[in-house]
């Protein structure tokens, strides 16, 4: 393994929502002995309402923060949301276009970021999920576990936006992507077929349309429990926010009787690094991990 530092885009989501998230992957990074170098002043990239708004101001928002990464004289910026990364990459797509960059620039004209947008247009984004499947690698991975998660048996959900559109995404397979797989293979947990890992959860909806997103997240937790699975792990805030956090209103909805806890994948390298409960944030999770954990001999 040759990486020692990679430019960091922690989003929105990993100050509140996603806080266990940030918190693991910054303790997972560091045990590899990888250091995320967070850019100065940056911001939000639109989420997932800016673009249908405006495009250009969409757009503006994702390319001041990959400016400050050109300026910054990085190459490539990782992140661990995949909304943040479709954002990101989008924006540098976009910019490929001389009119429209030239729009997204006017927007900036007055920041500090205007003047890099030629050189932004090229930093190249990456999940952190990719970041460790692609430059750290497995084996490195593996040689870092101390507590292999033997007996757990996980599905892994990569939900609907890391890997598509492919040809924006350019990241493992668009349907039937293995990366976490094999991440949650080198740390020792044994991982069930699970044939919805690119499904959509229902994303945004869960306010507007509770309805929708109870229907979806309830498909995905059935998929789980049918294959046999203690634990879903998810790479991102919303998805893993609507099977864990509204698993209590999928039940209510559908007459399930889900109770099954969704990590984030770093939360699990973690634990198999010989990370306590505490130093990936276990204790947001809100259907309690412990029960699986136990039963798994993990904890």
């Amino acid at each position: 393994m040759s990486l020692t530092s990679v430019a960091y885009y922690p989003g929105c989501s990993g100050g509140g929502t996603s806080a266990e998230y940030e918190k693991s992957t910054q303790a997972v990074f560091r045990t590899l002995g990888v250091r995320l170098e967070e850019l100065a002043d940056w911001s939000c990239c639109g989420s997932t309402p800016a673009h249908t708004v405006n495009h250009v101001l969409s757009a503006a928002l994702s390319a001041r923060n990959l400016a400050i990464a050109a300026t910054a004289g990085h190459s490539v910026v990782t992140t661990p949301c995949p909304s943040c990364l479709s954002n990101l990459r989008t924006a540098a797509h976009k910019m490929e276009d001389e009119g429209f960059r030239r729009d997204v620039s006017a927007l900036l004209h007055d920041g500090d970021a205007a003047a890099d947008i030629e050189t932004g247009a090229s930093v190249d984004a990456r999940s952190t999920l990719q970041v460790i499947a692609e430059e750290v690698g497995n084996d490195a991975v593996a040689a870092r576990v101390r507590k292999p998660l033997k007996g757990l048996k996980v599905a892994c959900y990569y939900g609907c936006i890391m890997n598509r559109p492919p040809e924006l995404m350019q990241f493992d397979d668009a349907e039937h992507p293995m990366a976490m797989d094999r991440l949650m293979e080198a740390c020792g947990a044994e991982v069930v077929p699970f044939p919805l890992k690119v499904e959509c959860c229902g994303a945004a909806f869960g306010m507007p349309r509770r309805d929708i997103v109870s229907e979806l997240s309830g498909r995905l937790l059935d998929a789980a429990a049918d294959c046999g699975a203690d634990a879903v792990v998810a790479a991102c805030p919303l998805c893993q926010m609507n099977l864990d956090m509204r698993q209590g209103q999928v039940n209510r909805s559908r007459g399930s009787r889900h109770s099954v806890p969704v990590f984030y994948f770093t939360q699990l390298m973690g634990l198999a690094f010989g990370l306590n409960a505490e130093e990936v944030g276990l204790s947001k999770l809100v259907v309690d991990p412990n029960p699986c954990l136990r039963a798994a001999g993990v904890l």
